[in-house]
């Protein structure tokens, strides 16, 4: 190089900062092309970079289109890429031109740099920026995944734009959701005064005197006023094929679906769908030895809960989506629970009938193991209180639902009164948050073909239907002592001669309830008044049966009915 070239080229590189190169670049290709006392080369895969030899002494200078081009601020490809300061040709993360830097720590193409000592002949030559001299052996290549540009001013508007655009369609679903709400009531409102009206004035006909008895007003008047114990309001469909199982985190509107994903010897999965966004689906892959889980439960404070079939108990983070805490079990899991007095306590159910009680502060092994009344599956499981504040779980198996001590000395459940013989348990309610009322569903057992089980009072509302399943019943128990239960009502429905489908119970305001099942042959579900047992509404159909059916409710009031079959998961706002 010349002499006085080190001098003119640290001028050069004084005029603007040599690029860094990083997984996200932060170079901003506007710098000034090399001296004229620097090689001029033509860039390899560039037609537009080729530079002019002007013949004396190996000097070069920047054509006109590259000094255009280096006034913008870079090359063709864009006017922000990084780019080399010799030839001012954007460089790549491999190849000839791979980006490189020398002992003084300025960035070029390695082209550049290997032409550049061509020049000098072959030894030694001087960096263009600093004027401090490499060899070749000098040449450092950079290794980068790629060469990317940051986020500039431009791209931070468009971010903020497009969460800008999300909110506003959030907004706008919110809106045309309680315009439809508000048409639905005032509909609903104009039917109650038409049929109230037309009802007293029949009543007015058949009065000699032209006046209406107070009795029968009366009770038009707590007719209209128990027909709207709630309204279920459909919130969203996903489709979920494979689903099994379900949880709902009402605070924070998401839903978790488990099964087995497509495909044959596909494995088991886990889903999180948000409730108000179709696009949020989230495939969660569980570790292989979780197998198929049986039962979700949500619990406060951002943390789900769940048992399989693979003999775990898993605690999951809904932050996260990561299994935070995993406990082995004697046998596989068929349901859990958490306690509603502890945020430390879970409870799961096995397939051997046990009941086992966990403090998740003490890893290593459960609190205590409690034997169940049989070795059918635990299928069911709630955390209750009785009226001392005492801890206690009802849980429910093919041989009814029972009732277990978990503060007290007793190892072993002790069956609801009047349940015995009775049938297949196959579901078990509760009303959140005393826990007075329970309703446990039945199937007839394979060997009784009589109906010397039914109890006295049979609802006549629920005739058999014509569809697949069976005949099956469901029963009213009332809290009656702290821990005694008496059988009410019953009520016949359709139910799985297979399956052990979930069922809830609805609490509606001024001590009113409604009991939500799937009806094995209307595929959808079905709601019943309590204690009347008289039918309430059936929701939208499914093609499939319903699998599982959860009601949960937020902090803040927000109340939501999810139903689950294997191709299908429903959300309804419970109002």
């Amino acid at each position: 190089m010349p002499s006085g070239s080190g001098s003119r080229g640290r001028r050069a590189g004084e005029a603007a900062a040599p690029p860094v190169v990083q997984v996200s670049s932060s170079g901003s290709g506007e710098e000034e092309g090399p001296s004229e006392e620097e090689e001029e080369e033509e860039s390899e895969g560039s037609s537009e970079g080729a530079r002019r030899r002007d013949g004396g002494g190996g000097k070069a200078r920047v054509s006109a289109t590259e000094g255009e081009a280096a006034a913008s601020g870079g090359d063709a490809e864009g006017p922000n890429l990084p780019s080399c300061p010799i030839c001012m040709i954007a460089w790549t993360a491999d190849g000839a031109h791979r980006v490189s830097c020398i002992p003084c720590g300025h960035v070029y193409g390695r082209y550049c740099l290997e032409r550049w000592l061509q020049q000098c002949g072959k030894k030694k030559a001087q960096c263009p920026q600093c004027g401090k001299r490499y060899k070749q052996n000098n040449i450092i290549n950079l290794y980068v995944p790629e060469i990317a540009v940051p986020n500039n001013d431009l791209e931070k508007q468009v971010l903020l734009l497009r969460e800008k655009n999300d909110s506003l369609e959030k907004q706008q679903a919110k809106l045309l959701e309680e315009i439809k709400e508000h048409k639905r009531q005032i509909m609903l409102q104009q039917n109650v005064i038409y049929e109230s009206s037309s009802k007293r004035q029949k009543m007015t006909e058949q009065t000699s005197n032209g006046m209406p008895d107070v009795a029968p007003i009366a009770s038009v008047t707590e007719d209209i006023d128990r027909r709207n114990l709630c309204s279920f309001v459909l919130q969203n469909e996903f489709l979920v094929e494979g689903a099994r199982v379900m949880g709902i985190d009402a605070s924070s509107q998401i839903i978790f679906t488990s099964g087995r994903g497509p495909g044959v010897g596909a494995e088991h999965i886990l889903t999180k769908i948000n409730m108000f966004a179709r696009q949020r689906m989230q495939k969660i892959h569980l570790p292989p030895d979780t197998k198929a889980i049986r039962d979700i439960c949500i619990l406060p404070g951002g943390c789900a809960v769940f048992a399989s079939l693979g003999r775990k108990l898993s605690l999951f983070s809904v932050a996260t989506n990561n299994v935070v805490l995993q406990y082995d079990l004697p046998a596989p899991g068929w349901s859990c629970s958490g306690d509603h007095t502890s945020p430390t306590h879970l409870y799961a159910g096995l397939q051997n009938g046990m009941i086992l009680v966990f403090d998740i502060r003490q890893t290593s092994a459960p609190l205590h193991s409690m034997t169940g009344l049989s070795t059918h599956p635990v299928h069911t499981i709630h955390s209750a209180v009785d009226g001392t504040g005492s801890r206690m779980v009802f849980s429910a198996s093919s041989i009814g639902p029972c009732i277990w001590d978990v503060d007290g000395s007793e190892d072993r459940p002790n069956l609801l009164s009047g349940m015995e013989n009775q049938g297949v348990c196959i579901s078990l309610a509760c009303a959140p948050p005393s826990s007075d009322l329970l309703v446990a569903s039945y199937r007839p057992k394979v060997e009784l073909q009589d109906d010397s089980a039914t109890p006295q009072a049979i609802t006549p509302q629920s005739p058999a239907p014509t569809g697949s399943g069976k005949l099956g019943r469901h029963t009213l128990l009332r809290r009656t002592a702290t821990t005694s239960f008496a059988k009410d009502q019953t009520c016949s429905g359709n139910v799985s001669d297979l399956r052990m489908s979930k069922s809830a119970i609805i609490p509606c305001g001024g001590n009113q309830h409604l009991f939500a099942y799937g009806d094995e042959s209307l595929y959808r579900v079905r709601t019943w008044r309590l204690p009347s047992f008289q039918t309430y509404t059936d929701l939208r159909p499914h093609r499939q049966p319903i699998l599982d059916l959860r009601f949960a409710e937020s902090p803040t009031g927000e109340r939501y009915l999810g139903c689950l079959s294997a191709e299908k998961l429903q959300v309804f706002t419970v109002r």
